[in-house]
């Protein structure tokens, strides 16, 4: 079990303040509880989210733009209203072809999200 403080049952995201990740990218934490955490990240047209991996089952839909998706090595381009999902530990990245945003669900939470926010690309293990 987490240590996290849960978020309100509502969420209103003008109340939610933007993370800035740098290189064209911020998030926001849309809100958590004990076993699944939602995340908005904005993208910059040509702006990367590097190729990583973590132990947390992602699933995630493009709520607006044009995204190259790559999971375990295979490549999608995917649009508004598409979505994808990521298995655990499996490496996964994005590349923003125009500005957009995606919904990323996460479960366990994301308890590195948590605090201070820390530069995207520097969160890559190309391992």
């Amino acid at each position: 079990m987490t240590t996290a403080t849960a978020t309100d049952v509502f969420l209103t995201a003008g109340d939610i303040p933007w993370q800035d990740l740098g290189d064209g990218v911020r998030r926001k934490i849309l809100g958590y509880n004990d076993t699944m955490m939602m995340v908005r990240v904005e993208f910059e047209a040509g702006a990367i989210g590097a190729q990583h991996r973590h132990p947390h089952v992602q699933c995630a839909v493009v709520e607006k733009g044009s995204f190259d998706v790559t999971i375990d090595g295979r490549t999608k381009r995917l649009n508004t209203g598409d979505g994808y999902m990521v298995p655990s530990n499996v490496l996964h990245g994005v590349v923003a072809l125009e500005p957009g945003i995606l919904l990323d669900i996460f479960t366990p939470i994301r308890e590195d999200f948590i605090g201070e926010p820390v530069a995207y690309a520097a969160e890559a293990d190309a391992k």
